[in-house]
Parts: C-alpha cells; structure tokens; sequence
C-alpha cells in the first residue's frame, strides 16, 4: 500500500503545470495532499486560485480519496463545506484509477459543471433556470473568494 501511494506521488509531479494545477504532499502525512489548482480558461472560474485538500483513507485504493475545496465557489457540484459530487469519488471509482486522474477530472469539472447532478440544488436550479446570472455569481465568488 505504501510503495503505491509513494509511485503515485512521484506521478502527481509529473501533472503538467500549464493546466494550472500543483499538488504537494503534507510535511507531517503522506496520506494527506495540499492542491492548488487555477479555474480552467474559458470558465467562470478563470482567473481564480482554488485550494482543495486530498485526504487517502486507510481503505485506499479499495475505496477513492476524500477530496474537498478549501476555498468557497459556486458550483453545481460542489456544496458549501466543499464536498465535491463527482462519479469518480463514489460509484465510478475503481482501485485502478489513481490520485492524479482524481484531480484531473475536478479539473474537468470546473470547466464544465453537472447541473443534472448537483450536490447544491438551489446552484443547479439557477444553472438550468438562469445560466446567465449563475456564471456571473460564479465570476462573484471567483474573484471574491479566489483571487
């Protein structure tokens, strides 16, 4: 179990910068990664600078990493305490997949938001019923909480 997560955090350096996106393992748990990662270009997001927290369970790899946005954003997918809704943090997950495809597909997500299956319905409802207004909310926060 050890030596995986050691292969996967050397891998996590390998993560290309220029998708804005940097992952650091904690000085006092390996188990625990601190993740910065830049809103994608072209989102609402763009321009902001989003911590989040990578946390492995004893259970890992049979069960994915705990993963939450340390910093507030309006999102479809991702509530209020930051706890992200994403296929790959729950039934999509698979001992094959790894640390850096998890991040990978947060990335993805911020580009393109889930409305049809949220974790905040209230940010979902908006997005369906007012696009418009929610990607200037989402702007708000960006540039309030990200920037």
């Amino acid at each position: 179990m050890e030596r995986r997560i050691q292969k996967e955090t050397q891998k996590l350096k390998s993560i290309d910068s220029s998708n804005g996106v940097t992952v650091n393992v904690d000085a006092n748990n390996y188990r625990y990664f601190h993740i910065d990662m830049k809103g994608p270009s072209g989102s609402p997001y763009e321009g902001g600078s989003f911590k989040l927290e990578l946390f492995l369970p004893q259970e890992y790899p049979m069960s994915p990493p705990k993963v939450r946005f340390l910093t507030r954003i309006y999102h479809p997918n991702i509530d209020k305490v930051g706890r992200i809704c994403l296929d790959v943090l729950k039934d999509k997950w698979s001992p094959a997949l790894q640390i850096r495809t998890v991040v990978l597909s947060i990335l993805a997500l911020l580009g393109s938001p889930e409305p049809d299956d949220p974790l905040d319905a209230a940010i979902a409802k908006m997005w369906k019923e007012n696009h418009a207004q929610a990607v200037a909310t989402a702007k708000e926060w960006t540039r309030q909480f990200a920037m």
